[in-house]
């Protein structure tokens, strides 16, 4: 045998075994593909019903909102020369109107330490309202706060600052960490 003929054969062969291994798919009869239609239809229906209807009932949508911060940001304070430290987040005139909660995590590092958290938005016209978060955690928590408590803001359209704030009076060691993580605007 010559170089041709091996090369014939080794076509032959590798074809005839490729064709073999394929096999066809039987379609679906009509009555199987309409049925298979129907009940994910019905699925979806059905689904989409009971979805809706947990929706509503819930306070806040978590599924929809404004991730503002996705690493954790670090207040780190020391009251020997200074009375608070402050985590600010520019908002860059953010529209803030079509929200209706602000959700964060947050933690300490001291476990004996007792510490309370100041929330503060300010919009362009310097209007400022804050919330206080009490008695932070030694573990993550989340903290969901229904932007209405904010009372001193009237226009929710331009916001500049989102801080947190840790205060000299609001905590009983005189230094010492707050974290903050996942920081977003609920619908």
């Amino acid at each position: 045998m010559d170089k041709k003929e091996i090369y014939e054969h080794l076509a032959k062969i590798y074809l005839d075994a490729s064709s073999k291994k394929k096999k066809r798919i039987k379609p679906l009869s009509k009555f199987a593909r309409n049925f298979s239609i129907a009940a994910v239809a019905i699925v979806l229906v059905l689904g989409g019903a009971l979805f809706s209807s947990y929706q509503r009932n819930k306070p806040f949508n978590s599924d929809l909102s404004l991730v503002l911060l996705t690493e954790s940001a670090k207040i780190n304070f020391n009251f020997d020369p200074a009375k608070k430290e402050i985590f600010n987040l520019g908002l860059n005139k953010l529209n803030v109107g079509r929200f209706k909660g602000l959700a964060f995590n947050v933690r300490k590092t001291n476990f004996n330490d007792n510490i309370s958290l100041r929330v503060e938005f300010t919009n362009i016209f310097n209007e400022k309202s804050e919330v206080y978060i009490k008695n932070i955690p030694h573990k993550w928590q989340e903290y969901k706060i229904n932007l209405s408590e904010f009372g001193n803001i009237n226009d929710w359209s331009e916001m500049t600052n989102l801080c947190f704030v840790v205060e000299e009076w609001n905590a009983r060691e005189k230094n010492g960490v707050v974290y903050i993580d996942n920081v977003r605007l609920l619908k």
